[in-house]
């Protein structure tokens, strides 16, 4: 009887400690792990991101440059996968058997019991086959979202793209970005991600076994609502920045226009570029890849991060300095014999011209570069030879506040400083004390080290329009209902240059366009204020760069126009300029005396040529070919002693005549 008691205690302590167990296993998997209510859930709730219509972009004057368009990602939960028809659903989605399971395998290891993208961006009309057959393919299901696109297909670096948030953008974004998401990659897009994006919503959805939706969860209480994104209104004219590419196509170089009363950029051309719609769609990865292995580089944001020596673009801001110093005056003249002295270096005028009495105006109408010399000589050595160095300082001071050699803090990433050297990269160079103002004479015409990006070129025209300010170039003018503009841009950047010294430098560029090197670019009614540039480089044809703005009197637009290895800026650029300027002012492009048009330069094809790398012939082979032949021996010698020096005859003839430009 004893024995029955104890064993009756024994029993049931052995049946308390199972239900305990299986109370604490059930406690474990209702609250403590969460993946089994997860995959219950999944079972009958799916949870539908709204994904919010990021914000439109429009042009000054209200064109759409970038809108919206509906597409369908395919979304898997691997759990709830079902065997079927592989074959046929691949057929569905355009993809093959080894795509599928890369993109299986890839989903297990993301999460078997969350939902992540399988195929991205099917288009509605794809989608429409797709969906007729959904319910045979349980656990995947359709995930709509809004993707760009661009109507005028242009202004494709200033717009930027965007692309797949990556593994670091989504730990920064602290839980705002899942893997699939889109985030802007550069330009615009990525400057003002925040506004853009907008703010997502979610609907969660009853389904049956099938995957087949019956309603909403708890008839919509759990679910939010999408916000769409802001709207920005840019500061660009479609009309100019159009024509613009046009005009600059089959070039590569660059086109930046400012507004001089508010810094608002009108014109922003990289060229070479690429229509935007290439990066959207499911040909995107290809179609990025083809782009970035181009050796015409259209990703490169020239107006940006281009560095280009300034040429004799830069002798009007030479000449604005020395006024300000006092170092000569309005009518300080200088006798060009063609060539100048400084040191003990006899630098020609360029192409040994004769230029005879200069002043100021005359200098900067003629591009003297003797005069010029004279100035930075008279700047340099204002307190002896020996301080050479501290004279540099401060001249390099005085430019910089014109926005050379430092960022302008556009509002857009990627921007690039250019190049404005220091006292100490030349004390490095030449060791200190080892230099004066001959051994970096290049400078003062925009030469040697100085480098400018062209919207610091663009920008400078703009603070001599304004006569002696100006306000932070910038892209967008207006974000959202409100029309907010941030104050960095209304504030006024002074250079430190008093008004009364920029009549001279203007009546010169002035006298450029009327009767000097940019002639043949003179607008018809129309002042036109300019400065022709033929910027020498390291390898090939110069660089022609024009910088101009017009009116002459209440300037409505500032603008640098850069075209590489084209030769005189005269040739080039100024005419390419001048379209721009007159279709901003007047909305057409009249007839000119010196019988240029557009269409001329729209057609020119100007890119450099491209090297060739030819694969080198195995040695092996060519010894066996010399030993059977000495004649064939001797050519080859010949051949490999003297390359072909042969290169690409441009036939091309430019409408302009040739005109003498002391450059």
């Amino acid at each position: 009887m004893n024995n029955f008691f104890e064993r009756r205690y024994v029993i049931a302590g052995i049946f308390i400690t199972i239900i305990l167990i299986l109370l604490g296993r059930l406690y474990y998997i209702q609250v403590v792990d969460g993946r089994y209510l997860l995959y219950a859930n999944n079972n009958v709730i799916r949870k539908v991101i709204q994904y919010p219509a990021r914000g439109p972009i429009l042009d000054r004057n209200g064109e759409i440059m970038v809108q919206n368009e509906p597409v369908y990602d395919i979304m898997v939960i691997p759990k709830q996968v079902k065997p079927f028809d592989t074959v046929e659903f691949c057929k569905l989605l355009g993809i093959d058997k080894e795509g599928f399971d890369k993109r299986f395998a890839k989903a297990k290891r993301y999460s078997p019991y969350r939902a992540s993208v399988f195929e991205k961006q099917l288009s509605a009309q794809l989608y429409a086959s797709f969906q007729e057959r959904l319910s045979e393919f349980q656990g995947f299901y359709p995930q709509q979202r809004p993707i760009r696109t661009y109507p005028d297909s242009s202004a494709a670096q200033f717009l930027g793209y965007i692309g797949e948030v990556s593994d670091r953008a989504i730990e920064r974004s602290n839980g705002y970005y899942s893997p699939g998401d889109y985030i802007g990659i550069t330009g615009v897009e990525k400057a003002y991600e925040k506004e853009l994006r907008g703010q997502r919503g979610v609907k969660n959805f009853m389904v049956n076994s099938r995957n087949v939706r019956q309603g909403l969860y708890a008839d919509g209480e759990y679910d939010t609502v999408a916000v769409a994104g802001e709207r920005l209104v840019s500061s660009l004219d479609m009309r100019i920045q159009k024509l613009g590419e046009k005009l600059m196509q089959n070039k590569v170089g660059s086109i930046v226009a400012i507004e001089p009363s508010t810094g608002e950029i009108l014109c922003f051309v990289s060229s070479p570029t690429y229509d935007p719609n290439m990066l959207v769609g499911r040909e995107r990865s290809a179609n990025y890849n083809r782009l970035y292995k181009d050796p015409y580089k259209p990703f490169f944001i020239r107006p940006l991060q281009a560095y280009y020596p300034p040429g004799s673009s830069f002798k009007p801001l030479s000449a604005l300095v020395a006024l300000q110093e006092g170092v000569i005056t309005p009518q300080t003249t200088y006798y060009c014999p063609g060539y100048y002295v400084s040191g003990n270096r006899r630098i020609a005028c360029f192409h040994g011209e004769q230029h005879g009495l200069v002043d100021l105006s005359k200098a900067v109408a003629e591009s003297c570069n003797g005069y010029f010399f004279m100035v930075f000589d008279k700047l340099m050595n204002a307190h002896g030879a020996k301080n050479t160095a501290p004279s540099f300082t401060d001249w390099r001071q005085k430019v910089q506040q014109f926005g050379l050699g430092e960022r302008l803090d556009i509002d857009m990433p990627a921007e690039a400083s250019g190049n404005l050297p220091t006292a100490k990269y030349y004390d490095k160079k030449y060791h200190k004390g080892g230099w004066r103002s001959s051994t970096i004479i290049s400078v003062a015409i925009g030469q040697g080290e100085l480098d400018a990006t062209p919207l610091q070129l663009a920008n400078i025209e703009a603070t001599i329009a304004n006569r002696g300010f100006y306000y932070k170039p910038h892209l967008i003018k207006a974000i959202g209902e409100k029309k907010i503009i941030k104050d960095e841009y209304k504030v006024r950047n002074y250079v430190g240059v008093d008004s009364q010294y920029f009549k001279p430098v203007i009546d010169g560029m002035q006298s450029v366009v009327d009767y000097g090197t940019a002639s043949g670019s003179k607008i018809p009614g129309i002042i036109m204020c300019g400065k022709t540039g033929t910027a020498q480089t390291a390898h090939g044809e110069d660089n022609s760069v024009f910088v101009a703005f017009a009116p002459r009197d209440h300037p409505k637009i500032a603008i640098a126009v850069v075209v590489e290895h084209a030769g005189q800026g005269a040739r080039w650029a100024a005419p390419i300029a001048s379209f721009m300027i007159e279709k901003y002012l007047r909305d057409s492009i009249t007839k000119r005396p010196s019988g240029i048009f557009p269409q001329y330069y729209m057609d020119a094809n100007l890119l450099p040529p491209l090297k060739v790398k030819t694969p080198a012939k195995p040695a092996a082979v060519i010894l066996k070919k010399a030993d059977a032949d000495s004649v064939k021996r001797s050519n080859l010698k010949s051949a490999s002693t003297h390359p072909d020096k042969k290169k690409r005859v441009e036939k091309l003839t430019a409408m302009l005549p040739i005109i003498k430009e002391d450059e």
